[in-house]
């Protein structure tokens, strides 16, 4: 991402886990790390998704150091894609090994945002998780998991109104029994094209408010 940006090989249950990770920005208060979670690796997903990049570029510029890694399989991750279980452990050593205490954050992009969901509902009581943002969820297509009612205020969910791989329908469904509401980008499609500054600016006015 930039001249800042560290390579990582870290552990993990399948192998190495390759991650990167940005510093915050300078000038603003450190707020913690930030553990950002890719799509699909099965469709092309990778740690350098433009919406991945984007969700890290916000938290950088709100003093969170933004950490993202390939799941298990992806390019220098070892392991083979386990269809979310498997990935929900990648996630959990990745926090352990940048984030063994101190606030935390916990993003993610589609199927990572799903990853994310499911590895932050059960840390909620363990950990002082400050911020959750899911963008894309995919909720169309994996068992989202449904989030503590005290985490609300800190969640941001975020969704394409034309989103053609996973509909808002999807997400409305899932967010509907938990009353967590949903911030709907008009016209955006599932990868956001040509409305990543959008993006980047609804997730850092929620880091911001928080």
């Amino acid at each position: 991402m930039n001249s800042q940006t560290e390579k990582l090989t870290l552990r993990g249950a399948a192998g190495a886990i390759a991650a990167l990770r940005d510093p915050a920005a300078e000038g603003v208060p450190a707020r913690g790390v930030a553990v950002i979670a890719h799509p699909h690796p099965l469709f092309g997903g990778t740690m350098d998704n433009k919406v991945v990049q984007t969700l890290a570029r916000a938290f950088i510029a709100c003093g969170w150091t933004a950490v993202r890694f390939n799941f298990r399989g992806v390019g220098g991750s070892e392991g083979v894609h386990d269809e979310g279980r498997g990935e929900r452990e990648d996630m959990q050593k990745v926090i352990e090994q940048v984030a063994p205490e101190g606030p935390l954050a916990i993003a993610g992009f589609s199927f990572g945002a799903f990853v994310a969901s499911c590895t932050a509902a059960p840390l909620w009581a363990q950990r002082d998780i400050k911020q959750v943002v899911l963008v894309g969820t995919a909720a169309a297509r994996f068992s989202v998991a449904a989030l503590p009612p005290e985490a609300h205020e800190r969640t941001l969910v975020v969704h394409g109104e034309s989103d053609d791989t996973v509909p808002l329908a999807a997400v409305m469904d899932w967010a509907r029994p938990q009353s967590l509401p949903v911030t709907v980008v008009p016209g955006g499609g599932h990868f956001f094209h040509g409305q990543l500054p959008l993006l980047k600016g609804l997730v850092v006015r929620h880091l911001r408010a928080g």
